[in-house]
């Protein structure tokens, strides 16, 4: 029965866990809640922070010995509170130095932990999603965001005017040097300060400041606006300066918006140019018509197909000038149609079509290129024999060779379903 369970939730482990168990609880809470990851998380470093310590102490079986019996005061009375920087023990835990995410997710903590105060407050990220219309048009979006701000009633102190003194026992820095004795080693290692809780300052709790209860910053609601330019490309970071995060003492962060360009209905786009898929009936296809296009700002192309101008399957024509505007340019790319011809299911046409006649057939004759020469012919006295095509039934041709693979295993099979194979000598 241990006194104290406080750690092993903190892990989401029971009190019986065994070693395997609290590394893998340890480290997938590590990648989950480290800052590198939870930039728009301000609680993410301290449970961060918190997973770490627990890990630490529970790992050691001495520490987890002390904690089991007596919890957090039997640690600190026995010399052991806290533990490594959370950092250096997720370094440790995952490998590489100095960098702890830096080489897992392509930078550090703006000066990392350890550090009194970062010198520049986070940066916000966000991705703002668009369609191909508003990239076509160009807008002006209003986005909401959550901020924090340095308190106002308190100027960022936490407190009273002269109520936050300076931590005694790490003198301000937040951590702690100890040593502990490894058989003839001494290890030197830093922990969180157990006084300041890694504050680095010490305020009474009747000298709080009312509105950000000592935590020297609270959350406020800004609207940015962010004008979406003509033909900007997915991908383009949109920065506001200074818009960012506030802390005491620190340079505002910054806000980034990410463009990303949502799936079009009708449209796919390459840079500057639009292509566009095109149905139209064999009719068109070899007599001439028209084709309408509902482009990007509610025109409508109407495109004339010239009468024996035969559009064959598949092949692409341009319309100039009807892409995308260029990005800060006055000018536009083109739009390519890509043409799908839809041939009559048969001839003569849909039910209720008289039969074509021979008239019919001696029209299309006339009219259409002569039939192509067969690449072969059989001899004159060769012995032919007449055959006429039918439709495919999918459904029947599946039933048939799933009766052909059975006729096949039944072929392989000797008496009493044993299977027959022919030996060398």
């Amino acid at each position: 029965m241990v006194k104290e369970t406080k750690y092993y939730e903190i892990l989401a482990v029971s009190p019986d866990a065994t070693e395997a168990q609290l590394k893998t609880a340890y480290k997938k809470g590590a990648l989950k809640w480290h800052p590198d990851k939870n930039n728009d998380n301000p609680e993410a470093a301290e449970k961060f922070k918190d997973l770490s310590h627990a890990y630490e102490v529970l790992s050691d079986s001495q520490k987890r010995g002390l904690y089991d019996q007596y919890g957090e005061e039997g640690l600190e009375q026995g010399g052991m509170g806290g533990g490594m920087a959370a950092e250096d023990l997720f370094a440790q835990f995952f490998g590489g130095g100095g960098g702890g995410f830096g080489g897992m997710f392509g930078g550090g903590m703006g000066g990392g932990m350890r550090d009194a105060g970062p010198r520049k407050a986070r940066t916000i990220s966000h991705v703002h999603k668009v369609t191909l219309e508003d990239i076509y048009r160009g807008k002006v979006s209003k986005l909401a965001l959550q901020k924090s701000v340095v308190c106002p009633k308190c100027d960022g102190r936490g407190g009273k005017d002269g109520a936050v003194k300076k931590c005694a026992g790490c003198d301000g820095r937040g951590m702690k040097t100890m040593m502990r004795q490894m058989g003839p080693m001494i290890q030197r290692f830093q922990t969180v300060c157990s006084d300041c809780n890694g504050e680095g300052e010490i305020i009474r709790d009747k000298d709080r400041c009312k509105a950000c209860t000592g935590k020297k910053t609270t959350i406020e609601r800004k609207v940015l606006h962010v004008h979406v330019d003509r033909g900007i490309k997915s991908g383009t970071k949109i920065e506001f300066r200074g818009e960012g995060d506030q802390l005491p003492g620190a340079e505002p962060g910054d806000v980034v918006f990410e463009i990303e360009q949502k799936p079009h209905a009708r449209f796919q786009r390459k840079e500057d140019d639009l292509f566009y898929h095109a149905e139209i009936d064999l009719l068109t296809a070899l007599a001439g018509g028209r084709l309408h296009i509902e482009h990007l700002d509610e025109r409508w192309l109407v495109v004339d197909i010239v009468p024996g101008e035969v559009i064959a399957p598949g092949s692409i024509k341009v319309i100039r000038g009807q892409g995308m505007p260029s990005y800060r340019h006055h000018d536009f790319g083109n739009l390519y149609v890509q043409f799908d011809v839809k041939f009559p299911e048969s001839l003569p046409g849909p039910t209720g079509m008289p039969p074509m006649s021979d008239a019919d057939r001696a029209a299309l004759e006339r009219i259409l290129p002569p039939r192509a020469a067969a690449d072969k012919k059989p001899p004159a006295d060769a012995m032919t024999e007449d055959f006429s095509l039918e439709e495919v039934d999918p459904a029947g041709e599946q039933a048939r060779a799933r009766g052909m693979m059975s006729d096949d295993d039944d072929d392989e099979m000797g008496a009493g379903g044993e299977r027959v194979q022919c030996a060398s000598q």
